[in-house]
């Protein structure tokens, strides 16, 4: 056995290399001719009557995309806990163009609450579209700062990952029926590990891993789209804790708005990853190429500012 890895450890690379250099330029230009030669995306035609299911609707991006599937006149069902921010939310979707916008208070945790949103929408409509996994939720801590029960009893992967599967297990058999298609907003941190958000980023690399593996399952049945976004302006983007821990200064928020349009147009396109902004595809590449130099970069740019921030913070109570 050991004979047979060790000759395929020198046949794989030798045999991947060749078949990559004669059929790589084949793949660029099927990939390039595949982009510009579909339907540019009309979204006042190709979302009308669409039903859309949206979890965590009621702020950040999950708002937003609501804004802009009803710009294109699609019929919503918005999810959340925040049952006044929903209908503020659903009161402008209309104003937008949606032409029913129902709200569907419920904690994407509870498997029960997930069952009765997916209920829910089928008894308002006769179909669904889109199912668009969105809620979650980022807390911000060193992992030695962590509680070791906190870490066990932590509900970030009940609402990030467990939360996104419930729906997405009660919905497939209405996805399947109108060939819909799942959006899944994960996270640059899945792919891109940061400092302070490890149980973060496991949270949202489970999500990546699980329909990357379920794309595989359902194959052309049902579209999915994953979603990787950078530094969005958002509820959690905006706060203290993440602006004091996390965020890198030289570093520019992409605004919900720009972030929710390019989701809603890859979706229709069908696309299988989406990375937004797109600079930060670089970034990533940058990472597979040279990990230990961006490790380095981040370390400093972060775990320092933080330190730094916290040596700030003690000099200015002292002096009090």
């Amino acid at each position: 056995m050991d004979l047979v890895q060790d000759l395929l450890n020198i046949v794989v690379p030798v045999v991947s290399i060749f078949i990559f250099a004669i059929f790589s330029p084949v793949i660029l230009v099927y990939k390039l001719a595949n982009k510009f030669l579909k339907r540019p995306f009309d979204q006042k035609t190709d979302l009308v009557g669409k039903v859309v299911l949206i979890t965590g609707a009621s702020s950040g991006i999950g708002e937003h995309l609501a804004y802009e599937y009803a710009k294109g006149r699609a019929e919503l069902v918005l999810v959340a806990r925040r049952e006044d921010r929903l209908r503020l939310v659903a009161e402008k979707a209309m104003q937008l163009g949606s032409p029913n916008a129902i709200i569907v208070c419920g904690d994407v945790s509870n498997r029960r609450d997930c069952k009765h949103v997916v209920d829910k929408a089928m008894e308002t409509f006769p179909r669904l579209d889109y199912v668009i996994n969105n809620a979650g939720i980022a807390p911000i801590s060193l992992f030695e700062d962590t509680i070791d029960d906190d870490v066990e009893n932590h509900p970030i992967m009940n609402i990030n990952f467990w939360g996104s599967v419930y729906i997405t297990r009660f919905a497939i058999p209405y996805l399947r029926k109108s060939k819909g298609k799942i959006v899944v907003i994960a996270s640059l941190a899945g792919c891109y590990p940061t400092p302070t958000l490890s149980i973060y980023t496991a949270s949202k690399a489970a999500m990546i891993g699980f329909y990357e593996a379920l794309r595989m399952e359902i194959g052309s049945e049902i579209g999915i789209t994953i979603v990787a976004p950078g530094l969005v302006d958002s509820e959690i983007t905006q706060s203290s804790q993440f602006n004091n821990k996390v965020k890198v200064g030289f570093v520019p928020l992409e605004t919900t708005e720009r972030c929710a349009k390019a989701i809603v147009r890859s979706a229709y396109r069908g696309e299988r990853f989406l990375m937004e902004p797109s600079w930060i595809k670089w970034l990533y590449l940058w990472y597979l190429i040279c990990p230990e130099l961006i490790e380095r970069a981040s370390r400093r740019a972060i775990l320092e500012r933080q330190r730094a921030l916290l040596e700030k913070e003690s000099t200015h109570a002292k002096v009090k």
